[in-house]
């Protein structure tokens, strides 16, 4: 029988993008759906529709970091109080590491890329570690899937056909329709309407839009 489809977009510089990245993760009603989580470039993203980041809006800067620990009480997803180091931090390698990592994950689950996302996640927005250093996202990767393969994802992650994946799947994103994250992107089980959802809070509407039953 068919199921809904999720296609989440993410980028692990994001609190909300974490947040929603959880949720899809850990709750029961969107166990129902075939979730496919694909690493972009937000910076990359915001450059294309013109946006200017976020956290740079007066007043919203201060609204974001209430908004998140709101959003992590109210869910219990483990959230640091504190801003990691260096927010927002540049996350270009660790997006390009984890298209390496997509690119040679099993179907179907995505079960290396889902272990990546959920340690980088985990480590930067639970932790507050600095994983954008590269001494720590070579500690991680290696913590991950071992030393020698660390250093094959770190070095395919410089070639052009990596930086041409990352820069695709973000053109993918902006072409559903994204201008930041999360964005979501969902088909009904019918597969005849598709419609994208941007933000952890319209999580909601997208549990009606596909017909899952909210338990």
């Amino acid at each position: 029988m068919a199921r809904p489809k999720i296609t989440l977009y993410v980028d692990t510089v994001s609190p909300f993008a974490y947040e929603a990245y959880y949720i899809l993760r850990n709750e029961d009603v969107f166990k129902a759906c075939d979730i496919t989580y694909v690493p972009i470039f937000l910076g990359g993203l915001m450059q294309k529709c013109g946006n200017i980041a976020p956290i740079k809006i007066k007043n919203k800067d201060k609204w974001m970091s209430i908004e998140r620990l709101r959003w992590a009480r109210h869910f219990g997803i483990p959230m640091t109080t504190a801003l990691p180091p260096d927010f927002p931090a540049p996350t270009l390698p660790i997006m390009r590491a984890l298209c390496v990592v997509a690119a040679s994950d099993p179907e179907p689950g995505q079960p290396r890329l889902t272990r990546a996302l959920d340690t980088f996640f985990a480590q930067h927005w639970a932790h507050g570690a600095a994983t954008h250093k590269p001494e720590v996202l070579r500690a991680t990767l290696a913590g991950l899937f071992g030393e020698a393969e660390a250093e094959r994802i770190l070095q395919e992650s410089t070639t052009p056909q990596t930086k041409q994946a990352l820069a695709a799947n973000t053109d993918r994103a902006f072409d559903s329709g994204a201008f930041g994250l999360p964005w979501l992107e969902c088909t009904t089980a019918q597969g005849d309407k598709t419609e994208g959802f941007w933000g952890v809070d319209h999580l909601g509407q997208v549990v009606q839009f596909l017909g899952l039953d909210p338990l």
